[in-house]
């Protein structure tokens, strides 16, 4: 894997990456997108792999053993078919996957994806693999600028996802909402790309360039109709991300007449900051350099959020994101954070957030053995019978053949009927207007 160099040595003409092609697995299209800017930002080539295609499937399952979890073997599927594509220079191919520590699966993907490429002759082919310890240090003098842009990028990437499933299942024209959207990304990976990395020009930049995005998504025609369910979207963060991967169920959820509020990538984010605020503690390190320079960064991160959120205060009015801590507060009654790790943490505490907000059902997307969605699943009978009985589905992908249609027609059934008798109420955003 590429090793990390201190930080404050190189420059984009001497750095290792140069000359090289940086691959993103994205989780979600926009927020890959968005990130894939954030390295063109200091000057590195990079982009998202190209769309996950039946050949995904078919390289993915002759790469992987099957004992791998779904997204593991889509990502391997993908690189594997970057590395294939005619024209294409191995030597030259940076392949980025990211680790981290805990009980997941996800852990092992970058040594497993380095097997893999030893094992077929690709040698050459590095793997960008940053972890919760060494964060990008691998890219040295540029690593300060990279993480405050990609930061914001994708917030920025959150905050047009969450407009466009706002507006889509509302649309008078069909396919409006996802050319605004498509425009709004182009308009925002440019400015990224574009703009100085100095950290108040920048973030003026995306400012503007998200008040240009919020005036096209006001414009698209639509007609609310509060009678449409919400249904709240939580679970492991790629598969629920990835519309390749969960068999775009958000969109098929719309096509059953719903609006889906999905979880999105910077959740996580705040969950990790606060992990790492309550190891700190755990080893008498509140008050620490360590425990400082996480508190500057949460800071900083933060301010970033307000003031790219803010001019969106109408629009998300009554979809308003939580702060971490109260979804882990939401969370301790069945899995205390002091007791389990992870996506099933902020999986449980937001489906009883969302229920709270006036959500008419919770759907958990995870892969198929995934412990994340195992362990949520064995909770969330109690969770429904203590919030009115919304109904809670947890749906598991693997690639195969499923009755999707099926099961979400059942579903709806469910969530029409709580809607009629539901204990919370739901508000309804100001925008967008009829």
């Amino acid at each position: 894997m590429l090793s990390a160099r201190p930080a404050g040595e190189g420059t984009p003409g001497e750095h290792p990456l140069k000359d090289k092609c940086i691959y993103i697995p994205p989780m979600a299209y926009g927020s890959g997108r968005a990130f894939a800017s954030s390295f063109r930002a200091i000057g590195l080539e990079a982009d998202i792999t190209p769309p996950s295609d039946h050949r995904t499937h078919e390289l993915g399952a002759r790469y992987t053993s099957g004992d791998e979890c779904y997204p593991a073997k889509v990502t391997v599927g993908d690189f594997i078919k970057v590395l294939q594509a005619p024209g294409n220079d191995p030597g030259r191919t940076v392949l980025f996957m990211p680790t981290a520590d805990g009980p997941c699966r996800f852990g092992q993907y970058a040594p497993y994806l380095e097997y893999v490429l030893k094992g077929n002759g690709y040698e050459e082919t590095k793997v960008m693999s940053p972890t919760s310890r060494n964060g990008y240090a691998g890219l040295g003098g540029l690593t300060g600028a990279f993480l405050r842009t990609a930061w914001r990028a994708l917030l920025s990437a959150d905050i047009l996802q969450k407009l466009m499933l706002q507006y889509r299942p509302y649309e008078l024209h069909e396919g409006d909402t996802d050319a605004v959207f498509e425009e709004s990304l182009d308009d925002l990976c440019h400015t990224i790309e574009k703009s100085p990395t100095d950290p108040p020009v920048q973030l003026e930049a995306i400012r503007n360039a998200l008040l240009r995005c919020r005036y096209r998504f006001r414009h698209i025609p639509i007609h609310r109709d509060p009678a449409v369910p919400l249904i709240g979207v939580v679970g492991e963060i790629f598969c629920r991300l990835n519309t390749f991967s969960n068999e775009n169920l958000l969109r098929r959820l719309e096509e059953y007449g719903a609006e889906g509020w999905l979880s999105d990538l910077t959740e996580w984010v705040w969950y990790t900051n606060a992990e790492q605020f309550r190891k700190l503690r755990l080893i008498g390190k509140q008050i620490s350099l360590e425990a400082l320079k996480a508190w500057v960064r949460n800071a900083v991160q933060k301010k970033d959020e307000h003031v790219l959120l803010e001019p969106f205060r109408e629009d998300f009015a009554g979809y308003e994101e939580p702060d971490v801590r109260e979804l882990l507060e939401y969370a301790r009654p069945y899995l205390p954070q002091h007791g389990a790790l992870g996506e099933m943490v902020l999986s449980v505490g937001k489906a009883v957030y969302l229920t709270r907000k006036g959500a008419d059902g919770i759907i958990d997307i995870s892969p198929f053995t995934c412990m994340n969605g195992i362990v949520c699943e064995a909770i969330y009978p109690r969770l429904s019978r203590d919030l009115g009985g919304i109904p809670i589905r947890t749906f598991y992908f693997d690639g195969t053949q499923s009755d999707l249609d099926r099961d979400l027609g059942v579903y709806m059934e469910l969530a029409r009927t709580y809607q009629r008798r539901k204990p919370f109420e739901r508000v309804v955003p100001k925008y967008p207007l009829d």
